[in-house]
């Protein structure tokens, strides 16, 4: 609930853990910092701030500061002496400079899109707890070398930069796709929405003059704190077919409003999302419903579905970004699929380098994912499931390796989980 900033001068806050205040400011109101003893999380989102004061650091206890949509120019040097600080949002301001002394010690989320950074600070090397970091839209002509020290680093989106234009071009004109007239399409009931489009139940009108049901997704344009629209179409496209993907029948043209959309495989309604998204308090882990639990079995198809689309996108120089349950739906039994690619991101395959190291930093997210199933899992006391539980338990200790250089490749994870699919 957004608070009122009357409320905040007359003393009513005190003690307050969260604070929210979007109410046009262009300057820091000094009465947050009486708040100090107390206050954990602060949004100043949707405001008019440029700066921030020289003592913000005496919230020491602020673990997460959200100031999206700001006219900031610059990452406030200050959050570096923050000591508690652990999570950043400045999406969609003006930021064009971020400096090494800005990155606090804690640092395990950063989500930077949408400013107009032209480069990162080789200290971003010394950000040991980075988990999730998120570039698209701005203006960076190339991720520095000291990124490979962040070997916790899980969730990487830097999509809509200009060292990725071409590839990003290429997804979308070398990919073949069809196209379908908006005309040929009709729109029923919304299905659901995301930050980044809408999704309807349609019909499309084949050449037979006979209905396929189908399931239009329209984006919105807009950003979202992963990524760009087209590129998320884009990276749909070039995914291609697998089975633990949502089939993309190909894109919408000739729509009256010039907006952009896919048309895909209409999903059958028993499945739903695996769990939901992170809290403040799991920062990275998803939230499941609290009687969640799957059998072994279906632990194994699951986790082998999604190395198996994993390793096909990889093969097409596609990085997911954003592998967590929360953006798998599952059937209830053991077939899942792996959607949401707003925070997707191109590499090309002949970087045989660059390659291998953005597969290794996505697996390390797949063994935070197979690490939660596994802790979901009803295990027995049979021989087979004792086996089975080793060797998952080693598959996931290899994903989430912090010498990255030993974490196992999709390829071999799938290959790995398919054995004990047979068993």
């Amino acid at each position: 609930m957004t608070t009122t900033l009357e409320q905040l001068r007359a003393g009513q806050l005190a003690g307050t853990r969260r604070l929210k205040l979007a109410c046009g400011l262009s300057e820091f109101p000094r009465e947050i910092l009486d708040l100090a003893d107390t206050l954990e999380v602060l949004d100043l989102s949707g405001n008019a701030l440029t700066t921030l004061p020289d003592d913000f650091a005496r919230l020491r206890k602020l673990r997460i500061l959200f100031a999206s949509n700001n006219p900031f120019t610059e990452l406030p040097p200050v959050l570096g002496q923050c000591p508690q600080l652990s999570m950043i949002g400045f999406k969609a301001n003006r930021i064009r400079t971020v400096a090494g002394t800005a990155l606090p010690p804690r640092l395990r989320w950063l989500i930077l899109t949408d400013n107009e950074i032209d480069a990162l600070p080789p200290e971003i090397g010394h950000c040991t707890h980075l988990q999730k970091l998120m570039l698209a839209g701005n203006r960076l002509r190339f991720l520095p070398e000291q990124l490979a020290a962040c070997s916790r680093l899980a969730w990487l989106a830097y999509a809509g930069n200009p060292f990725g234009e071409a590839l990003e071009a290429a997804a979308l004109d070398d990919t073949p796709i069809a196209e379908i007239g908006w005309n040929d399409l009709r729109l029923h009931e919304q299905l659901g929405e995301g930050a980044s489009g809408v999704i309807y139940r349609a019909e499309l009108r084949t050449h037979e003059n006979t209905a396929r049901r189908v399931a239009v997704k329209l984006f919105k344009g807009a950003v979202t704190s992963d990524g760009l629209p087209d590129c998320e179409m884009a990276a749909c496209i070039r995914s291609g077919d697998h089975p633990n993907l949502i089939a993309v029948a190909g894109k919408v043209k000739d729509h009256p409003d010039n907006a952009h959309g896919l048309v895909m495989e209409l999903i059958d309604p028993q499945y739903r999302n695996l769990a939901g998204p992170p809290s403040f308090e799991s920062c990275t882990r998803d939230i499941y419903a609290a009687d969640v639990r799957f059998n072994v079995a279906d632990v194994v198809d699951m986790a082998h579905g999604i190395a198996s689309a994993a390793s096909h996108l990889h093969r097409r120089g596609v990085m997911h970004g954003d592998l967590y349950a929360h953006n798998i739906l599952h059937d209830g039994q053991a077939r899942v699929l792996l959607g949401d690619f707003g925070a997707a991101s191109f590499y090309s395959t002949e970087n045989r380098e660059a390659g291998v190291a953005l597969e290794r930093l996505e697996v390390r997210a797949y063994g935070c994912l197979l690490e939660e199933l596994m802790t979901r899992c009803h295990w027995s006391d049979s021989r087979v499931q004792a086996d089975v539980a080793v060797k998952l338990a080693s598959l996931r200790d290899g994903c989430l390796s912090e010498d990255v250089d030993k974490r196992p490749p999709f390829e071999q994870i799938a290959s790995e989980l398919l054995v004990l699919k047979a068993r």
